[in-house]
């Protein structure tokens, strides 16, 4: 007997991936729709889009590691981390990051390295990295361990009246909040990194020789990535991104604890008083299902692109299944003018993207 996940690998298997339109794919409507952008243009240059990483939690002073407070200047995080490793003679497996930081901006977050290289960090400084502390912790820092990112960025060449329409769209993200979309550069360039995935996902034992060990890294979550904006925007297409539904999966703020709805008035409530959010799949074997309404949404998402969940299985330390919420409210955002454009400064918890709240607000017409 032939099984469902056959039928899906033999129908949509690599030879499916190049037909759909992924550049159309990779991001969906906007929340505020109604409201014009004030286009413009971001990262003109580093001191256009400023980032300091916000730490969950600060170094103890005594301890094997060292958490340098470092600043860097149009470096993406593959050279830190190489220079890092040369500078220091350390390989970069001992070297830990909270986050990934974007490359054209002037960032400054923690970086982790063995107490034994204290001797050596004068050789870190350089014209685009600098160590401003550094102080001793017991342990190395691991991915995740940040509370969230501050940011103060620059929109130049902005359309006539910008000021005055941005005002208008930030009201309306003070109270609705904005699609919580995984930003573009999560997808590679032209897409190559999901459409790599999605071919990962259909096919995983004829793909992974091809790839290096980042690729497949990469890749998969690339996949969900996509699918999640998919589900995303399928939810702001139907009108219900502030609507709570039976079978949602909602998400506690403060927590992050899970639960799917039984009783709507009740989570309503809560949700409007921003005490839960809506989430949407980060598809794998371990994901808490929706069920009723929500469930046929995103099944709906992966019968499009020829995928079941049980696919996920082939990589399960990478794409192991959660759940992430498909709205964000920032916090202290303002606006300010400045010459050729506007000033925001706001901040935005872990793993929200800065772009996908300035792409609510500039509506860029191409984003390929």
């Amino acid at each position: 007997m032939t099984t469902r996940i056959q039928r899906v690998l033999r129908m949509s298997d690599l030879e499916r991936v190049p037909s759909i339109d992924l550049p159309k794919c990779l991001l969906g409507p906007f929340l505020t729709s109604e409201l014009a952008g004030i286009g413009g243009r971001i990262k003109q240059g580093p001191e256009d889009f400023i980032v300091e990483e916000i730490p969950v939690y600060q170094p103890c002073g005594d301890g094997e590691h060292l958490f340098l407070w470092l600043e860097k200047v149009d470096v993406d995080n593959d050279r830190l981390l190489r220079h890092l490793s040369s500078s220091l003679g350390i390989p970069q497996r001992d070297i830990g990051l909270a986050g990934q930081k974007d490359r054209v901006a002037r960032t400054t977050q923690f970086v982790s390295v063995p107490t034994a290289c204290h001797e050596k960090l004068a050789a870190v400084d350089t014209d685009s990295i600098r160590i401003l502390d550094a102080i001793p912790h017991g342990n190395k820092l691991k991915s995740g361990h940040l509370a969230g990112n501050r940011f103060e960025v620059t929109i130049r060449d902005v359309a006539n009246g910008a000021f005055q329409q941005c005002t208008r769209i930030v009201d309306d993200i003070r109270i609705l909040g904005f699609p919580n979309y995984f930003g573009i550069q999560r997808f590679g360039r032209g897409g190559g990194t999901v459409k790599r995935g999605l071919e990962l996902l259909n096919s995983p034992k004829n793909k992974r020789s091809r790839l290096d060990r980042r690729q497949l890294r990469l890749a998969p979550s690339a996949a969900q990535s996509l699918l999640f904006n998919q589900v995303l925007a399928c939810r702001i297409q139907q009108g219900l991104m502030h609507q709570v539904m039976q079978g949602d999966v909602m998400q506690l703020r403060t927590s992050g604890g899970g639960f799917v709805v039984e009783d709507v008035d009740a989570e309503q409530s809560r949700f409007d008083g921003r005490e839960t959010t809506l989430t949407g799949s980060m598809f794998g074997p371990k994901m808490r299902a929706p069920q009723d309404q929500p469930q046929r949404f995103e099944a709906e998402v992966l019968e499009r692109f020829g995928l079941c969940v049980e696919q996920f299985r082939s990589f399960p330390k990478l794409t192991r299944g959660s759940r992430r919420p498909m709205l964000e409210w920032p916090q202290d955002l303002n606006v300010v003018e400045v010459d050729n454009g506007l000033k925001l400064t706001f901040a935005l918890r872990k793993g929200v993207y800065a772009t996908s709240m300035l792409r609510e607000i500039m509506k860029p017409v191409d984003e390929t």
